[in-house]
């Protein structure tokens, strides 16, 4: 079995490769500062995972890390968004203080992060429920679906919420 890339190649890969991530980044996003953080995270990621082999084409396995690194961030970006559009709608007594957004917001993006490993079908059926209080045969008219699949497909949807938080 093949060892970890020990940590003096990743700093390797960091010294000949981070400038040249950030602006790839930086092309796609329009901001140097977030293209800097995301930067940063994707080598952070190299070093989580710490691969088992040389990296023989050391952009293309950059590349492939900062997209889904790109990906996490626009998602967090969009739900944030959302999040502080209904919050917009509240009275301003309602409206919950900076932290509770921050918690919020970090909440909903774990959720997120947990839902993307469910088949697109039963992450609709649970946001349904969930979300929008449908009941379950009238998420099964609007997915065109029976009522019990859309029961299944919530069920597996708590249960993957659960085990994340057993995990956690």
């Amino acid at each position: 079995m093949p060892s970890p890339l020990p940590p003096h190649a990743v700093a390797q890969l960091y010294e000949a490769h981070h400038a040249w991530l950030q602006e790839w980044l930086r092309r796609r996003l329009g901001c140097r500062h977030d293209a800097a953080d995301l930067a940063h995270d994707t080598f952070a990621r190299v070093l989580a995972a710490r691969p088992a082999v040389s990296i023989r084409e050391p952009r293309a396995f950059l590349t492939t890390l900062a997209r889904r690194v790109l990906y996490s961030f626009w998602r967090r970006r969009e739900l944030e968004r959302a999040y502080l559009d209904s919050l917009a709608a509240l009275p301003a007594p309602a409206a919950p203080s900076e932290e509770a957004r921050a918690l919020v917001i970090e909440a909903l993006a774990g959720i997120d992060r947990i839902l993307q490993g469910l088949p697109l079908k039963a992450r609709q059926a649970f946001l349904y429920s969930q979300l929008d209080g449908l009941t379950y045969p009238e998420i099964a008219r609007l997915m065109g679906i029976s009522a019990i699949t859309v029961r299944r497909y919530v069920k597996q949807a708590i249960t993957l919420c659960v085990l994340a938080d057993l995990q956690a």
